[in-house]
C-alpha cells in the first residue's frame, strides 16, 4: 500500500487491535471499578483507539479532549504546540490520559507534568503503541498495547500528514522514512 511518497506493508490486524482493546479495557476497568476516572483521550491520533476502548471500559467515567502537536511528516519536530486545552477544573479527579503511539515521550511528559499541576488525584496513561525511543522517557504509561521498535506506523488512527487514520489495520514503512 502507499500513501503519498512510503510504501506501507500490515503490521496489526484489526482483530489483533481488537484483542488488544479489550485486554486493555479489562485492566482498566479492575483498577477503576468504583472510580469516576475522566479519560482525556489526546487528539487528533488516539479519536479511534479512545472510542473503542472507552466503550468497552464499562465504567461510570467522563471523557474530555486536549490537542498537542510536536510532529511534522514523519518525525517530532521536539517542540510542542498546545492547539486545544481543558475547560474543565479537573481538580482531585482520576485522569486517565489515552495516546495512540508513544514516540519519544515529549508529548506526554509535558501533558503530564500539566495535568498534575492542576491538581490531579492521579494521571496515568494508556497507549495503544510504545515505540523504543519512549521507552527511555521518564513518563512512562501504565497501560500498554504494543511495544515496537522505531517504526513508522499509519492507520487506526495514526497518520502521514493527515492521511491513513481510517485504515482498521496498522502498518508500518518499508525501509526507514526521514
Amino acid at each position: 500500500m502507499k500513501i503519498k511518497d512510503l510504501e506501507f506493508k500490515k503490521f496489526f490486524t484489526a482483530a489483533r487491535i481488537a484483542d488488544k482493546v479489550t485486554a486493555l479495557a479489562k485492566q482498566i476497568y479492575t483498577d477503576y471499578n468504583g472510580k469516576n476516572p475522566l479519560f482525556l483521550p489526546v487528539l487528533n491520533g488516539s479519536f479511534i483507539f479512545a472510542a473503542d476502548l472507552i466503550r468497552q471500559v464499562n465504567l461510570e467515567c467522563r471523557v474530555s479532549f486536549v490537542k498537542h502537536a510536536s510532529y511534522q511528516g514523519t518525525a517530532s519536530t521536539g517542540q510542542l504546540k498546545t492547539l486545544i486545552g481543558l475547560n474543565e477544573s479537573i481538580f482531585n479527579q482520576d485522569i486517565i490520559l489515552v495516546e495512540d503511539i508513544m514516540d519519544t515521550g515529549l508529548t506526554l511528559s509535558k501533558v503530564v507534568e500539566e495535568l498534575r499541576g492542576l491538581g490531579t488525584r492521579s494521571v496515568e496513561i494508556v497507549t495503544l503503541i510504545r515505540k523504543a525511543p519512549a521507552r527511555q522517557h521518564a513518563v512512562q504509561p501504565k497501560y500498554i498495547g504494543f511495544d515496537i521498535d522505531d517504526e513508522f506506523v499509519v492507520g487506526y488512527g495514526l497518520d502521514y500528514d493527515g492521511l491513513g487514520r481510517n485504515l482498521p489495520d496498522i502498518y508500518k514503512a518499508v525501509g526507514n522514512p526521514s
